[in-house]
């Protein structure tokens, strides 16, 4: 099989040059090792109740700020609905709540009743990083990596606020402590900015580049956070939807062992399967331990490309999935709150806690709230010892639930389910080595230009994801994805991916709370008819409803819940329709739906099917 361009993995900077380059009407394979697309942005089930699997706090779909995503989408020409959460988050702090106002002013004043001895410097701080921010990331909008950057474009944004862009550039190699000294002189401040930095890039002020935080610390009041209305299901959905539209091959549960090389350049990949498939251009969306000295053996590798193996990652995470009584959240909570623990260093005490269903209610039923708890693990997990690694996951679960028990009196009392994944389950999942949920730090000595680059060596080879230039956070992953489509694009002399002015836009921000009654309506009655029922299934990771005789229920109704009727088609292109009907296949599949054997009441696969089939 030959494509123009295989991306080796479907996280979401994988999806988005896949999506670009096949909108552009290139040939495009995506390789998955997972059944889903998406990475740790997706959703899973539970009896019903949806949970986010990992990535659920977004940035970059404000109309203002840094706004990646929502340029994404109105490239690709792809309608999506997000809801903007009120305010950030909230941090936990010193018995305190300290909330991040989108009024940077507002904020600094609730800051400065915790240190009120900097409350003038506060101020100051903020309103020249707000100033700095404006002048280079917001007047001129560049959605690229700084490795790729378009010299004449950033020489025009220069050229207008030449001392903004001289002081943003002088942060490149500086850590954040160094900013701030120049601001604050109460050593409990820098403790509080300690946590910001570890929430953002994982790392303390004296680890993190200057240049990143004074982006970040605007950015997040700015830009705002958003969530897909109806769960992140959405994001990678959509993403799949453009490029199955446009002629692209989605290859779940194909996993790449091996980079194949031809004439001293990479050619192809070798799946688990034995099989080859071969590409003009090839593009890694993964971290950079799996590329180098893995998919890429020692023999083709350059003393850089050896270096860059040694990168350090990041804290391996674990992630505590909960379903609680409803009234077991107090009113006044945020849907995304950081129990800071001990202020003095970042350990286990530190979780952050994502409580969507307060702005969607479409995740649960009515008297409940999904919480999502993620966090630093120290411990070490040994895959051959099944019963000690049990034990510790046991153990961990207890330890997030105490946690969460403090900030919301009663979770235990009102839990109705819990379950942990570890290090070990994330990697497992998302390929992500260790559990190091962010990949390489975001530290001084491995941060920019010291970190994966677009370009490799090879023309043929190109890199996105959390370990190249931009780093960690779904605005970043989708600028590498950008970038690496603009590369491919420019090498073929094909039109790139820039912003204009006045782009059309198709990002539509919900009322919250989003409830089930607002989904799917702008689709004809019939459609979101056929949606609501597609919606209904649990997209098990074993599904029963499948067989050999039966195509992927699970992948067409993932499709048909974001309104992929394309990809959902194609899943049938094997099975005839009345091959399909005449031998019972469908009802065969309902019979053995987990809806039917748990609750009497399968998912309606017949009626789903036939109407793609219609379509």
């Amino acid at each position: 099989m030959q494509y123009d361009v295989i991306v080796i993995g479907a996280g979401i900077s994988g999806l988005t040059t896949a999506s670009l380059l096949a909108k552009r009407g290139l040939r495009v394979g995506v390789l998955e090792k997972s059944y889903n697309p998406g990475g740790s942005c997706g959703i899973f089930k539970r009896n019903n109740v949806i949970f986010d699997q990992g990535s659920a706090m977004l940035y970059g779909f404000g109309e203002k700020g840094f706004n990646p995503d929502r340029f994404l989408f109105n490239c690709l020409e792809e309608p999506i609905n997000v809801i903007k959460h009120d305010l950030l988050y909230c941090v936990n702090y010193e018995g305190h709540r300290v909330k991040f106002w989108a009024d940077v002013d507002r904020f600094a004043d609730e800051l400065a009743e915790l240190f009120p001895s900097e409350k003038e410097n506060i101020k100051r701080f903020y309103r020249d990083m707000e100033k700095m921010y404006h002048n280079v990331m917001v007047e001129n909008p560049v959605f690229s990596t700084p490795d790729e950057n378009d010299a004449r474009e950033s020489l025009k944004g220069m050229l207008k606020h030449p001392v903004s862009y001289v002081r943003f550039l002088s942060f490149m190699n500086r850590n954040t402590k160094s900013l701030l000294e120049a601001y604050f002189r109460d050593p409990e401040i820098f403790k509080f900015f300690n946590k910001l930095t570890s929430t953002y890039c994982y790392t303390n002020v004296e680890e993190t580049p200057a240049i990143l935080s004074a982006i970040m610390f605007v950015d997040n009041h700015t830009g705002g956070s958003f969530y897909p209305a109806g769960s992140t299901i959405f994001l990678p959905g959509k993403l799949e939807k453009v490029i199955e539209e446009n002629g692209g091959d989605m290859l779940l549960e194909r996993e790449a062992v091996r980079i194949v090389f031809r004439d001293g350049k990479p050619a192809g990949v070798e799946l688990d399967s034995g099989e080859v498939l071969y590409a003009d251009n090839l593009v890694y969306s993964g971290t950079v331990w799996n590329l180098y000295g893995k998919l890429i053996g020692e023999e083709h590798l350059d003393e850089k490309q050896r270096r860059l193996e040694k990168l350090v990652p990041t804290y391996p995470s674990v992630v505590l999935y909960a379903y609680v009584d409803k009234e077991v959240i107090p009113e006044d909570t945020l849907p995304i709150e950081m129990m800071a623990g001990n202020i003095d260093k970042l350990d286990e005490s530190e979780i952050t806690a994502y409580i969507l269903s307060i702005d969607d209610r479409t995740l649960c039923p009515e008297d409940g709230h999904v919480v999502e708890a993620i966090g630093p693990s120290m411990q070490n997990y040994d895959r051959e010892d099944r019963e000690g690694y049990l034990l510790k996951k046991e153990s961990e679960k207890d330890r997030l639930l105490d946690v969460l028990e403090v900030r919301f009196p009663g979770f235990r009392k009102g839990l109705r389910y819990a379950e942990l994944a570890t290090p070990l389950t994330i990697e497992r999942y998302t390929n992500k080595n260790g559990g190091s949920v962010a990949g390489p730090k975001q530290m001084l000595g491995q941060h920019m230009f010291n970190r994966l680059h677009t370009k490799t060596r090879w023309d043929s080879l190109y890199c996105c994801g959390e370990s190249t230039v931009m780093g960690t956070g779904t605005p970043a992953v989708t600028v590498s994805g950008i970038s690496a489509a603009n590369a491919v694009l420019k090498k073929l002399g094909r039109p790139v991916y820039a912003y204009r002015e006045n782009m059309r836009n198709y990002v539509s921000i919900k009322e919250k709370p989003f409830k089930p009654e607002d989904l799917y309506e702008e689709y004809a009655q019939e459609e979101r008819s056929i949606m609501l029922k597609a919606r209904e299934c649990q997209y098990c990771e074993r599904p029963s409803c499948s067989g050999v005789e039966a195509p992927d229920i699970r992948g067409i109704m993932r499709r048909v819940t974001v309104g992929n009727f394309a990809g959902a088609a194609k899943l049938l292109g094997g099975f005839r329709h009345p091959a399909v009907e005449e031998a019972g296949i469908l009802s065969g599949c309902q019979e053995r739906c987990i809806r039917n054997v748990r609750e009497g009441k399968p998912v309606e696969i017949a009626e789903v099917v036939k109407f793609v089939m219609g379509k």
